[in-house]
């Protein structure tokens, strides 16, 4: 017996996000394909009879066809999750650095929020052209980048500098509040896929609607909400926990625990 799987001409997402490859990826063509993959993430865990959890949602996992269309792959690591009533599977940890959910690491207890927190990494290479974990010595995760950017208020140093002058300024910032929210520290914080989808679907109609106005005009009130939703990472990472989160994120310290009822990280012996 042999498996037949559809032959996907344009690779996987990492190839097309990275510095090395000259193709280009136009906002709109970011955005229907994080649209693609949250909508294949949400029947996952909603339209599957038990749920499935992915487990290694990434952007090397996200293929495209020859119309740039994508597909999530690599269910290896798959997870069915319990029926009615059940809201967590106590398993073994497994995934990737840099995409793994840190509640889940610490707790090993496993819901469709994992995935969540996954695709809030992938969606914010989608934006800003960076690895999830950047390959200087420092290591540092795009979480922790990315939040230290928004409290500045640098949007424009966070959007991939190919995308210059293309992307509607509202439909970034409604993008970035998306990935802020799906990687809240705690499983709790974050959405579920149908909101993500939802939310989606809305940046993809203010891109088609837009104008010409590019980066010249916000909406103060997206703005100021994303960068709230920023802060709140930041002041964990300032309150001492930030290398340590990062640890968990990038490496899976096995010593180190994260508490979900206060966003807290503490050593574990």
């Amino acid at each position: 017996m042999g498996l037949v799987y559809e032959y996907m001409a344009n690779g996987n997402l990492a190839l097309h996000l990275s510095d090395k490859n000259a193709s280009f990826l136009s906002w709109e063509t970011r955005l229907r394909i994080a649209m693609d993959s949250a909508q294949g993430l949400e029947y996952l865990h909603n339209g599957c009879k038990p749920p499935i959890i992915h487990r290694d949602v990434k952007s090397t996992n996200i293929l495209l066809d020859e119309n740039f269309q994508a597909k999530l792959s690599d269910l290896g690591l798959s997870r069915v999750f319990p029926g009615e009533g059940g809201t967590h599977v106590s398993t073994k940890v497994v995934g990737t650095p840099g995409y793994l959910d840190p509640e889940y690491f610490a707790s090993n207890w496993l819901n469709e929020k994992s995935d969540v927190f996954s695709f809030g990494v992938v969606l914010l290479e989608i934006i800003t052209g960076r690895p999830a974990i950047s390959i200087n010595p420092e290591k540092v995760h795009l979480i922790k980048w990315v939040s230290s950017m928004l409290e500045r208020g640098y949007v424009k140093n966070i959007v991939d500098p190919r995308l210059d002058g293309d992307p509607d300024i509202n439909s970034v910032w409604k993008a970035i509040e998306v990935a802020m929210i799906c990687v809240s520290p705690t499983s709790i914080e974050r959405p579920t896929m149908t909101y993500v989808v939802m939310e989606l679907k809305q940046c993809l109609a203010m891109e088609l609607a837009r104008g010409h106005e590019g980066f010249e005009t916000d909406s103060k009130q997206m703005r100021d909400a994303i960068k709230a939703e920023a802060a709140a990472i930041v002041r964990a990472l300032n309150l001492g926990i930030g290398e340590k989160f990062q640890d968990i994120v990038i490496e899976g310290d096995a010593k180190l625990c994260f508490d979900a009822l206060n966003g807290d990280v503490q050593n574990c012996h």
